[in-house]
């Protein structure tokens, strides 16, 4: 099907159109388009535009040239989180909705089923939205649970026109773990009165277009079931290796010289545009160390470990000893170093007894951090210990080994001390984070989850073994979203001793 057979059924009169779209085959700018022409028309309507990730957001406000206030662009969990803000207390939960998500388990999951239901039960809530937002442009649907495609199937019900772009091959997000979605990708192309593909590989115009045209060969085999042949057929800009990891754990990595080298050699020769993908954060975390720390560690937008944080100070806020625990906790997740034998135990003991005892040298800096959580027993006190910590570490050759690694969480962390609470700071620095729209630097070490929506112009994509992509239906549609993110060049790094059964080589 052509791009223009695409075009055409989404500005038809057609109530719900879906899209099956590929990575890199023009779905964001067909989208946008779309939704430029309708911001820009005589009887102007705000189009609704549900990605299912920031990242996406970010694309499509950066393809809006300069109608964007004319869109309405957020995830679609934010729009539940709004629809729950207004109506909470018909459901039954407080105002504040954000703090009651960070406050237990898959809370997202069970905030969209409470707002489905309320659309079904009231509807001239899907009615006032449809009438407010007369398009409604889903992104990445085949991420979206039962109850987030219900509560978009509601806004059609209700008169919006629905514009549902899709890919099976890049379900790997989603609340349903039998399919990963809340739906049937067969029931829903049928049931919609016109259904297009997009086929042509835009993404790869302005790279290599036989990585486009083999990238999407590797997708009809994953879909298909089979594996990807690295025997015939690769394109010149594929590189492949084979490097065994040496570390003792299955989420750390580290390599011999002679594995590294090539590696090294094709990280080199990427500077200006370059992603290094895998699946677990842990690794990602492990590569900022493969790497001499020269990369940036890509934190995406959510922000777990600052989340953990300000709970504990909501809890202990006046306990100077349990918020020094949790600040050393803190520590080892966003970074090295500071580890609980050669900094916690101190810092905690300087607590328990009040600075009492006389130190030097580098007890007499832990004292001091100590002093800080003493003084003021909150989240300014939790902030102003972290920003001195890290000035001791600039300052000090004993603190010279702590490594940040997730740079943009520690300085969040060290920003609550401007806030009034450690609540309103998170949720101050959540909003800005969100409209800001912030993009990866040009060089980064990602998880390919992170990496959703996310194009370069070179991957390196490791470790490619049994444990990162097993024969599972989720492990192939990572393994293509990983493959589709680069346009020029891709190094695949495989393993002899535990080969994916997802490659032939």
């Amino acid at each position: 099907m052509s791009d223009d057979s695409v075009r055409a059924a989404i500005r038809s009169d057609a109530q719900f159109v879906v899209i099956e779209a590929p990575a890199g085959c023009g779905k964001t700018t067909c989208a946008a388009e779309y939704a430029q022409d309708i911001a820009r028309g005589v009887v102007r309507t705000r189009p609704l535009i549900l990605p299912h990730t920031h990242a996406a957001c970010s694309v499509f406000a950066s393809r809006a040239r300069g109608l964007a206030s004319r869109m309405e662009i957020r995830t679609i969990d934010s729009l539940i989180a709004n629809i729950a803000s207004a109506y909470h207390v018909g459901l039954g939960l407080p105002k504040d909705i954000q703090q009651w998500i960070r406050q237990g388990n898959k809370r997202h999951e069970k905030l969209a089923s409470k707002v489905a239901t309320l659309l079904n039960q009231h509807p001239i809530i899907p009615v006032s939205l449809a009438q407010r937002h007369q398009t409604v442009i889903c992104d990445e649907h085949q991420d979206s649970g039962s109850a987030q495609h219900s509560i978009v199937m509601s806004l059609g019900a209700m008169g919006a026109k629905l514009r549902v772009f899709a890919d099976p091959m890049q379900r790997i997000f989603g609340s349903d773990s039998s399919t990963g979605a809340g739906y049937s990708w067969q029931e829903l192309t049928q049931v919609a009165h016109a259904f297009e593909q997009l086929d042509t590989p835009h993404r790869w115009k302005s790279g290599c277009i036989q990585l486009g045209n083999w990238t999407l060969a590797a997708r009809r085999n994953l879909a298909d079931g089979r594996p990807i042949n690295l025997h015939a057929g690769l394109p010149p800009s594929v590189t492949v290796v084979f490097a065994e990891n040496q570390s003792d754990s299955r989420f750390n990595y580290r390599l011999s010289y002679s594995d590294r080298k090539p590696i090294d050699e094709f990280e080199q020769r990427e500077q200006n545009s370059l992603l290094i993908l895998t699946h677990y954060n842990e690794t990602a975390e492990s590569f900022r160390s493969l790497f001499h720390r020269r990369i940036s560690l890509w934190e995406g937008h959510t922000r777990d470990s600052l989340e953990k944080l300000v709970n504990k100070i909501n809890v202990f806020t006046g306990d100077s000893e349990s918020l020094g625990k949790a600040l050393v906790e803190f520590m080892g997740e966003v970074g090295k170093g500071f580890s609980q034998s050669k900094f916690g135990d101190r810092l905690l003991a300087e607590i328990r007894n009040n600075c009492t005892k006389k130190s030097s040298g580098k007890p007499a800096a832990i004292q001091e951090i100590a002093k800080i959580l003493l003084s003021e027993s909150d989240h300014h006190g939790v902030a102003k210990a972290l920003r001195r910590t890290f000035e001791l570490k600039k300052e000090r050759k004993d603190f010279a080994n702590i490594e940040i690694d997730r740079l943009k969480e520690f300085s969040e962390a060290v920003r609550l001390d401007s806030f009034a609470t450690a609540e309103e700071g998170l949720t101050g620095i959540m909003h800005h984070r969100t409209y800001s729209r912030p993009h990866p630097p040009g060089r980064a070490i990602s998880t390919i989850h992170k990496a959703k929506g996310l194009e370069c112009e070179s991957v390196i994509l490791m470790p490619c073994d049994a444990h990162t992509f097993p024969d599972k239906d989720v492990a192939r549609c990572l393994l293509y979203v990983a493959l589709s993110r680069a346009r020029s060049r891709l190094l695949l790094v495989l393993s002899r001793n535990k080969p994916s059964p997802l490659f032939v080589f």
